[in-house]
């Protein structure tokens, strides 16, 4: 694509587009743009722009099947973006995305990468699949000329058929946990998982139907899992016992109840022991987590990278499991990149 630019005189300047910024300098106060690139100009602009000393501007001005930056903006920003976002801008032709809620930001990636390959236009966006707070931006948009040709967007329309990003608010279920260990259930130590899990869930939203101290009977534990599915659990998070030694039962367990396993094991540290399963009650799939000893340990585990998906109503598969380990190394972290924890 290409137009063309000139230096015009200001008064008549009025329906065309600035090619470059306008700054206003007082001496010992202030220095910055009083005008920024592709601002067009109005007829009460004229005083400002002889004010500052601006006789003549370099300028641009609008052709036929031509559309200027701050509009194009807009209609990709509409078009891109999909449910609880908050459009802000345009700020140098550009509009930010913003949650409006907290909850699980979504990014199709595919199509992020269809719509960067078109030319003349640039989306970014945060990584999907993290946790979002309202308020928090998560990407912005704009193109990259003054102007873009009206086909351009167009053929923008025409490809993006669905949205490229989007946040999905957390659902609160009622959460039960299971606390294995006979060390805990002889009350020889002091648990410090449940305190831990209790102020995570309540960060987000969910409130904690109880705890269940089972020692490390598998049928025990089982028993304990399956009763808070009866009692109208959504997810159930059962810890420790997670290693291969013979006294730790809780695979064994998550087993008995009829689960379905997903993965035991997981390309993340802190969190290798993890466990995903499936339990089917009264048409209902709840999710049965079996969290290692790290989680309760570390700042970011595990747990940061499962909880909120599935919080958002997504149901993980062993792949999606076995791809959180691009970006699971989360040693030594004190929160999780990007998102508002």
């Amino acid at each position: 694509m290409s137009f063309s630019m000139k230096t015009i005189p200001v008064q008549d300047a009025v329906g065309t587009i600035l090619c470059q910024d306008i700054t206003r300098i007082v001496p010992g106060q202030y220095k910055g743009p009083v005008f920024r690139k592709g601002h067009v100009v109005t007829e009460e602009d004229i005083p400002v722009l002889l004010d500052v000393g601006k006789e003549h501007l370099y300028v641009y001005r609008p052709e036929p099947g031509m559309v200027h930056e701050e509009d194009a903006a807009w209609r990709i920003a509409r078009c891109v973006g999909g449910a609880n976002l908050v459009l802000k801008g345009p700020k140098e032709g550009r509009i930010d995305f913003v949650a409006e809620c907290d909850g699980l930001l979504n990014v199709d990636e595919d199509l992020l990468f269809d719509f960067n390959s078109l030319g003349e236009m640039t989306l970014a966006t945060l990584p999907g699949n993290i946790r979002v707070c309202q308020g928090q931006a998560l990407g912005a948009t704009r193109v990259t000329p003054l102007v873009v040709e009206e086909e351009l967007l167009q053929r923008m329309e025409s490809t993006i058929t669905r949205p490229v990003l989007s946040v999905t608010p957390f659902a609160s279920p009622l959460v039960g946990i299971v606390t294995t260990g006979s060390e805990v259930y002889a009350g020889r130590i002091r648990d410090g998982f449940g305190p831990v899990l209790r102020e995570r869930f309540a960060s987000l939203g969910c409130p904690v139907a109880g705890q269940k101290l089972s020692g490390d009977d598998a049928n025990v534990i089982a028993n304990a899992i399956l009763d808070f599915a009866a009692e109208g659990c959504g997810l159930i998070c059962v810890t420790g016992g997670m290693s291969v030694d013979p006294d730790d039962r809780t695979p064994c367990a998550i087993r008995k109840t009829g689960a379905s396993v997903v993965c035991y094991g997981a390309p993340v540290y802190p969190g290798a022991m993890f466990m995903l399963a499936y339990l089917e009650r009264d048409g209902k799939t709840i999710p049965v987590l079996g969290l290692p000893g790290g989680v309760m340990y570390s700042k970011v585990s595990i747990f940061d990278l499962v909880v909120p998906r599935l919080l958002a109503g997504q149901i993980l598969s062993a792949r999606d499991v076995h791809r959180m380990g691009h970006g699971g190394f989360l040693t030594q972290l004190s929160s999780m990149p990007y998102s508002c924890l």
